[in-house]
């Protein structure tokens, strides 16, 4: 709690029996004009005001708040708690766990590291489906992966009893936002300081992008690296500027037969052309009390989609209905309703705050629609997927190159290009919405009773974001008839939108791998990046859950729903998809029938208890952990290695190489990928070298606690284009990890690691060249540690995301901007320059330069001289990079 109180704001609230202190907005002049998630803001300084970090200036900043002026003014946001899913978080524990020894070698305690927020992880990115189509799938795969990641989920068990405020939810349970929403959320945050409890608003960042989706509940938060999401354990605020927010209105209703996914799609496709990177959302008007709870979670899960840092809908009777669904305690909701109100953030349909921007959709006018084939924006409508379909395949194959393939079970068959080989329903973006899910529900049943059945090159999967998912399937019978057509629950994670699809059938992928087919992937996820969802498949759509059963049932994306039949009935009549497609007042008379609050308490009564596979697991304890040399998956991190309590001061940049040159909207899964990997890459050579066989590789997000592992799969996505190998394969490039390597003769074809370890050997710094929304998509701090480790001191692009620029930033990577207007071609920049950049030093003397002088020296003698903008935006940032990272600062801080 801050010590100064310069407003005199504190008072209290009375909810029945208990009496709560608060921090009233309405004492800052100002407030009233304040969209929703400024007025949480301005809650946030008032409570944390103590003079130094949080002062008057801010908050009177905040409530003069300018809705058309650029963001200018940084403050402070510590947010109630953080939340972490186990890929990213893994890392996040192994540093903190690091942290532990470097206080000590500083000359402090092992115990002031320690969250002084509450964190909480959901295990659910290890799970994969290597088994599918049978009922006992899912119990299968929990076994396998335990077998994988047994090293793993013992290291968290210890730092969840070595840590004070860490909880674990084990795996098996759910996808980490739709727990969220379902459960850990409070809306309303209640905590004891000093003896007296108080209530404000529930806010949270979390280390996975989609943190977003708790914003559906009224919840201000997104996504942070996880070096920044483990500041914010430490008791760090969190810097920014003031945003602007863009004002979205949503009038009228969703028509019959579309759905909460397509409308989330056009919102999307709508947001990312109008631009709101660094932006809030909120989403105001009389549509918004129509819109339901799962439905504004699904739009607020997509918000990195669309680029912004959060897409806020106001607490109003809906979100207290949703709360009531799910089992939160009736006093809870009460103080919910009587915090928001008292403080002026209940929705007001009539009340228009001020806003940025302006943006409407009438929810009349949507249609059914997909978007593909490798970005969420890129919305097809329906009705045009097979033309657009035909015009997309020209960039991944040629003419027609059937396969006739013979399966396991002695069916043949024939694929071509745009054979539809996986269609998942995944992902806490649909599963946590019942209306879609029991669509897809009845649509199977529609379709089983016609004797319509899935291709069967077709791999098809279930993961439910909860289990509560499966009881109301269970209930409503709807199970059965997903069964019918090989939708078999295959575990309860992210699986196939994280990348986790499992392989192909054997046959299936030997004969796309040997016709070359641009084979295709329908999921009900959020992300359909290039390489993310399966290595054998080039395209990927995103659709809504009874989508996806539509196109396990064409088996192709070549088809016109409108004028293609899906299949005879056992008459020799054609089945269209209008034919089977479901009545939304059925759907909606068996969520009524099916669904109760009974489920969602009987489910999470026990969430952190984890089932016998993990109460078995055998758990170190300490206050430090037992590192294991041996370990090929959890490392002590080199961060602080001969870390000296002064900081060593900033260096200019000189005689820097290219490591990679690479275009636009280069994401975070181009950087840093997700998946399964090769024997012969260089991770898939550390893994053989220490004993691992490849069967036992498991993927590149399941190790992000060996920095050994993830240095190498740094820029190793099989699908990463870098240009400096442009005219490699007769002028088409190469696709994969790989570089020029400049410190050998001839410049060769190299892997990226292993030519960053050879300049690295040399004394050569490296620099990264990159286009537009550069480190788009997920959170992930890999893709800045990789940078990092790799020895690249700073990447030079035309924009950056959010995120990744900040993730940056904490692993002391310089992040830089092409002047306004020019970018690598305009400057006739090739990649085989040598870089010098100067002006970086001014940082020592407190000075954050605008801009830096780079030049860059051609290999025939010949220079060209820019100016680079700094994209260190706030002095919080500069002390970060001043000392060499986040952690760094951090850590200092503490001894």
């Amino acid at each position: 709690m801050g010590a100064v109180n310069s407003f005199e704001a504190k008072s209290t609230l009375a909810v029945g029996e208990k009496e709560y202190g608060i921090y009233r907005i309405d004492q800052v002049p100002g407030h009233e004009r304040l969209p929703y998630s400024l007025k949480v803001l301005l809650e946030n300084l008032l409570r944390t005001e103590d003079g130094a970090n949080v002062t008057r200036a801010h908050i009177e900043a905040l409530g003069n708040w300018d809705p058309a002026a650029q963001p200018d003014t940084e403050i402070q946001f510590s947010p109630a708690r953080v939340i972490m899913q186990d890929f990213t978080g893994v890392p996040c524990v192994v540093d903190l766990a690091t942290m532990r020894e470097a206080v000590v070698d500083l000359g402090g305690r092992p115990d002031q590291i320690n969250p002084l927020a509450p964190a909480e992880m959901v295990i659910d990115h290890s799970v994969i489906s290597d088994v599918y189509g049978t009922a006992d799938a899912a119990a299968r795969n929990v076994e396998i992966e335990y077998q994988r990641n047994g090293e793993r989920y013992q290291f968290l068990r210890w730092g969840q009893g070595a840590f004070d405020e860490f909880k674990v939810v084990p795996p098996g349970t759910g996808i980490v936002h739709q727990v969220n929403i379902e459960y850990l959320a409070r809306v309303t945050f209640t905590r004891e300081i000093d003896g007296e409890l108080f209530a404000y608003p529930d806010t949270c960042v979390g280390t996975d992008s989609h943190t977003t989706m708790e914003n559906g509940l009224g919840v201000l938060g997104w996504g942070v690296g996880g070096i920044e999401a483990e500041a914010a354990m430490l008791g760090q605020p969190i810097s920014m500027l003031i945003p602007r927010v863009v004002g979205f209105k949503l009038s009228g209703q969703i028509p019959a037969g579309v759905t909460a996914t397509d409308v989330v799609l056009t919102i999307t496709q709508m947001l990312r052309k109008h631009g709101v990177v660094g932006k809030f959302v909120e989403f105001y008007g009389e549509g918004v009390g129509s819109v339901p709870l799962a439905n504004r979670a699904t739009i607020g899960n997509m918000s990195p989609e669309f680029g912004s840092t959060a897409a806020m809908f106001p607490v109003d009777d809906v979100t207290l209905d949703y709360m009531r669904l799910t089992g939160r305690p009736e006093d809870q909701i009460e103080l919910v309703k009587a915090y928001t109100q008292a403080q002026g953030m209940w929705h007001d349909p009539s009340r228009e705050p001020e806003f940025s921007e302006y943006l409407e959709l009438d929810l009349s006018t949507v249609v059914s629609s997909i978007a593909g084939p490798k970005r969420p924006q890129d919305r097809i409508e329906l009705t045009n997927s097979k033309s657009q379909f035909e015009t997309d395949l020209k960039n991944y194959a040629q003419a027609a190159n059937p396969a006739k393939v013979k399966d396991e079970q002695g069916r043949e068959f024939e694929i071509d290009h745009g054979a539809v080989t996986l269609a998942s329903i995944t992902s806490c973006t649909n599963t946590s919405n019942p209306s879609v899910m029991l669509a897809a529900g009845v649509l199977a049943r529609n379709a089983a009773a016609r004797g319509l059945r899935a291709k069967p090159w077709v791999k098809t999967t279930l993961a439910p974001g909860s289990k509560v998912v499966t009881d109301y399937y269970e209930k409503s019978g709807l199970n059965h008839d997903l069964e019918k057509l090989g939708f078999y629950t295959v575990g309860y994670g992210c699986v196939t939108c994280i990348g986790n699809s499992g392989p192909l059938n054997q046959e299936i992928s030997d004969a796309v791998n040997e016709h070359d087919l641009a084979v295709t992937a329908v999921l009900s996820g959020n992300r359909n990046f290039e390489g993310r969802i399966n290595p054998d498949i080039k395209m990927n759509y995103l659709a809504s859950p009874p989508l996806v059963i539509a196109y396990s049932l064409a088996g192709t994306m070549d088809f016109d729903f409108d004028t293609d039949a899906l299949g005879q009935d056992e008459a020799g009549n054609d089945v269209f998809l209008r034919d089977i497609w479901p009545d939304p007042v059925e759907v909606q008379k068996i969520a009524d029938e099916s669904i109760d609050s009974g489920m969602f308490l009987e489910k999470y009564a026990t969430v952190f208890d984890g089932d016998e596979h993990w109460t078995s697991l055998p758990t170190p304890d300490g206050n430090t952990f037992a590192w294991d040399e041996k370990s090929t998956y959890v490392r002590k991190a080199p961060y602080f290695d001969g870390m000296q309590l002064e900081p060593t001061p900033v260096t200019d940049i000189s005689g820097a190489r290219v490591l990679a040159k690479l275009g636009d909207s280069v994401t975070t899964d181009h950087i840093s990928p997700a998946g399964s990997f090769r024997a012969e890459t260089p991770a898939g050579r550390y893994l053989v070298e220490n004993g691992i066989s490849p069967k036992d590789f498991n993927t590149y997000g399941s190790r992000r606690g060996n920095h050994e592992v993830m240095i190498r799969g740094t820029f190793a996505n099989i699908r990463l284009r870098n240009q400096l190998l442009a005219s490699e394969n007769n002028g088409a490039g190469v696709e994969g990890g790989f570089t020029r390597d400049f410190t050998l003769e001839g410049a060769p074809k190299s892997y990226i690691y292993d030519a960053s370890q050879n300049y690295q050997a040399a004394g050569i710094p490296l620099v990264v060249l990159g286009g537009k929304e550069y480190g788009s998509g997920s959170s992930r701090d890999w893709a800045a540690k990789g940078t990092s480790l790799l020895g690249v001191k700073a990447v030079i692009t035309e924009s950056f995301e959010r995120i990744h620029r900040s993730n940056l930033i904490g692993m002391g990577v310089l992040p830089l901007q092409f002047p306004e207007g020019e970018n690598a071609e305009s400057l006739a920049l090739d990649g085989t320059e040598t870089f010098d950049i100067s002006g970086i030093t001014a940082l020592n003397e407190g000075v954050t330069p605008r801009t830096v002088s780079v030049t860059a020296t051609r290999e025939d003698g010949t220079s060209l001289r820019f100016d680079a903008v700094v994209r260190i935006d706030t002095p919080g940032e500069a002390d970060y990079y001043r000392n060499g990272g986040i952690l760094q600062y951090v850590l200092r801080s503490l001894v």
